[in-house]
């Protein structure tokens, strides 16, 4: 699970939503980044990113002295030329907005930890709402809550999460997950989808795994988008 580091007490009011979107969440203050012990915990367990308020620049260098790889995000209210600029001036990575809804923030979260990744030689993670897959560990997990799933689930797993949003055929899932493999029952997909569902919703979350009758199957948060029939 990413950490995020929060920096400033205007952001510790995201800890809930960022929670809630599968991360793990440290909510500090400059004072609180100051002290050594906290320093060398930090390094001990990088976050994935820091998400700073404007009061908070002053660790933003002591931040990119003793953790240069973890991106840094500051918040410069609303959008505006002078705001980026004030940004970029005192050494931050990126902004993000308070002025805007949290899944602004999320939206740039999920970028940079994504660049970061290829610049580890790692592959990123994918995550839908609160449900995070790691490929390179194989671990998946419900917001805190980690799943526990047999290889055939996780392989049906990670091929909805790289199409989420998209209905995927019972057809497709079989040629894919199961490679075309002879003799498969033909409820097989039925099974394991009822077995990855209760899975996936066994502490009570809501449903991200859709069935689309008559069509197939589709992992999304809310109910999927249906493009036409084809004729």
């Amino acid at each position: 699970m990413t950490l995020v580091l929060l920096l400033g007490t205007a952001s510790h009011s995201l800890a809930g939503r960022l929670e809630a979107s599968g991360y793990a969440t440290l909510s500090w203050t400059v004072a609180d980044l100051a002290l050594a012990p906290n320093l060398t915990s930090l390094r001990l367990q990088p976050p994935g990113v820091a998400v700073l308020t404007d009061d908070s620049t002053a660790a933003i260098k002591v931040l990119r002295q003793d953790l240069p790889e973890v991106p840094q995000l500051l918040d410069i209210g609303s959008d505006s030329v002078e705001g980026r600029s004030h940004c970029l001036s005192v050494g931050a990575d990126d902004f993000w907005l308070s002025s805007a809804p949290p899944s602004d923030l999320l939206q740039r979260l999920r970028l940079h930890l994504r660049v970061s990744a290829r610049r580890q030689g790692t592959t990123p993670g994918l995550r839908l709402a609160d449900l995070t897959l790691e490929p390179d560990t194989r671990r998946a997990r419900r917001g805190p809550r980690q799943l526990a799933l047999t290889a055939r689930e996780y392989g049906l797993l990670l091929h909805l999460l790289r199409h989420q949003g998209q209905v995927l055929s019972r057809e497709e899932i079989l040629s894919v997950v199961w490679k075309g493999q002879q003799g498969v029952a033909s409820n097989v997909v039925e099974v394991y989808v009822r077995y990855l569902r209760q899975k996936l919703e066994e502490g009570g979350e809501r449903r991200l795994l859709h069935t689309v009758r008559g069509r197939g199957y589709s992992l999304s948060d809310g109910a999927p988008r249906l493009a036409p029939p084809s004729p």
